[in-house]
């Protein structure tokens, strides 16, 4: 399977997906801080990064099933998924068929509802906007937005490298991925059904999945670590590292409870939920 991946740190091993127009790079905020505890992985997503766009017709299952299947070639089943936005996506993909072969699944800023019609007209407005403007100017106008405003400014070198990350897609990938995003089901019935230990990162002023969506989720899982990130948009591994870092830490606790490992970040339980904005 001819995906790129990286891998750093030693101990329990925690999968992370970035999301769409990303690359692996996407995870630099949290990477080394994860890697003291365990192996962390990331990958590029065929398409985005040193992973070729194998096909410009797929759907978000048979990325996954890539993923699934590059991931069992390199023997890095049960291992924990954690995924951004679109890799959320691919995360509940992979759940959906596969959830025997995995320890626990983390969303990041994503969702298990499908899209409704107003983010369809979107997704394909989107899809005629790159395909006349091309995709350096949507990725100067995209990735800004993903970022709460008053954000932006302390984070503006970081969202340069957000933006040159993007622009790097292939008009291909981008369009595909729209139209796989765009035609996903609902998979809030498979959040539903995790037995596993599951994440649920969200931010209460993300534009792209709504606090609302987020919340309506919660009770959907079985045995959720849940942050709820003030003044965050859609990038809580900038907007708000730590946290997020924190978030996944007492994750990935649940998903290897006899992980002795110590963490500087962690704050004692009574913290934690305050700190988060945890429901």
């Amino acid at each position: 399977m001819n995906i790129h991946s990286e891998i750093i740190g030693e101990g329990n091993p925690v999968v992370l997906i970035h999301g769409f127009c990303e690359t692996s790079s996407i995870w630099k905020p949290l990477i080394n801080k994860l890697a003291l505890s365990h192996q962390v992985i990331t990958l590029d997503l065929p398409g985005f990064g040193k992973s070729p766009l194998q096909s410009i017709n797929f759907s978000i299952m048979d990325i996954a099933e890539m993923v699934h299947g590059y991931l069992e070639e390199k023997n890095l089943l049960n291992s924990a998924l954690v995924g951004h936005s679109l890799g959320g996506y691919v995360t509940l993909a992979i759940a959906e068929r596969h959830a025997a072969d995995y320890k626990g699944f983390g969303l990041f800023h994503s969702t298990s509802f499908a899209d409704d019609d107003e983010k369809k007209r979107s997704r394909n407005k989107t899809i005629e906007f790159v395909k006349k403007r091309g995709v350096q100017v949507f990725a100067d106008s995209f990735v800004q937005q993903l970022f709460y405003v008053k954000n932006r400014a302390h984070l503006e070198n970081e969202i340069k490298v957000v933006i040159n990350a993007a622009a790097e897609t292939s008009a291909a990938s981008l369009i595909s991925y729209m139209e796989a995003m765009r035609d996903r089901p609902d998979r809030s019935e498979v959040l539903k059904s995790i037995d596993q230990p599951t994440l649920f990162i969200a931010g209460d002023q993300d534009g792209s999945v709504p606090i609302d969506k987020s919340r309506a989720q919660y009770g959907l899982m079985k045995d959720a670590t849940i942050a709820e990130l003030k003044d965050v948009a859609h990038m809580g591994m900038y907007e708000a590292t730590q946290k997020c870092f924190i978030a996944i830490n007492e994750f990935l606790s649940k998903v290897y409870p006899s992980d002795d490992s110590e963490d500087a970040g962690t704050l004692p339980d009574r913290d934690l939920k305050k700190n988060l904005g945890c429901g």
